[in-house]
């Protein structure tokens, strides 16, 4: 990939054998812009674990300290008389059988994360394998399917998120904003860390998290320490 003036300008500055205290990266990255908008900072961790194994594989979920970064598109599958408390909890899609019927008839998803009431869960297996391949079907261990529809809606509003490794045992997570305070962007990636250990597989020996790197959305990436 072709990498434009201002990215290898930066780049030069950091020093590759160096690895970086998640305070030095944090100022770096700020002092450093590479574009105009407000970039997102983002962490990116590979970790000691072989993803070709089920039982290795990372998941978990965990509300930041401070949120506001992510503007996802929630959808609310809810029976009737419920469509109120959704709307009113912040639902930007609220629907029943006949949202399901829609997707089932137009194989298309207009949202981020799905969240729905257990007594939805036999309308939604309808279109489980068009939500399922995308991550979106609501599930227990990610909060997403609760009677307590209105604060699993609040909490993604606040900046409540998944996370799982991918194919190669990476985990991929946005931490903030390039805008914010130092202080809330180191606390957003410490809070991250916590739950990316707390959710480490009890079969997965040895060093749990191998190599950490901070960036932000335009610029090149800092090894930093965990």
């Amino acid at each position: 990939m072709k990498r434009g003036k201002k990215y290898l300008k930066v780049k030069e500055k950091i020093d590759p054998q160096k690895i970086y205290t998640v305070e030095e990266a944090v100022d770096f990255i700020k002092n450093n812009r590479v574009a105009k908008f407000d970039e997102s900072i983002e962490i990116h961790l590979n970790l000691g674990i072989d993803p070709k194994k089920p039982e290795q594989n990372i998941k978990g979920t965990l509300v930041f300290p401070y949120g506001g970064f992510s503007s996802k598109k929630i959808a609310a599958f809810v029976e009737p008389g419920r469509e109120k408390e959704a709307k009113e909890a912040g639902a930007d899609i609220v629907g029943g059988k006949e949202l399901i019927e829609k997707i089932k008839e137009t194989q298309k998803i207009d949202f981020d994360v799905a969240v729905a009431t257990p007594a939805m869960m036999k309308e939604l297996t309808q279109i489980a394998k068009i939500l399922g391949p995308k991550g979106l079907m609501p599930s227990v261990k990610t909060g997403t399917l609760t009677e307590n529809i209105k604060e699993a809606i609040s909490e993604l509003k606040k900046g409540k998120i998944s996370f799982k490794n991918d194919e190669t045992g990476n985990v991929h997570q946005v931490v903030g904003k390039l805008s914010w305070e130092k202080e809330k962007i180191i606390a957003n990636i410490r809070s991250f860390i916590e739950a990316l250990r707390k959710a480490k597989p009890p079969k997965v020996k040895g060093n749990f998290i191998k190599k950490a790197f901070l960036c932000s959305t335009m610029g090149p990436s800092i090894r930093i320490k965990i």
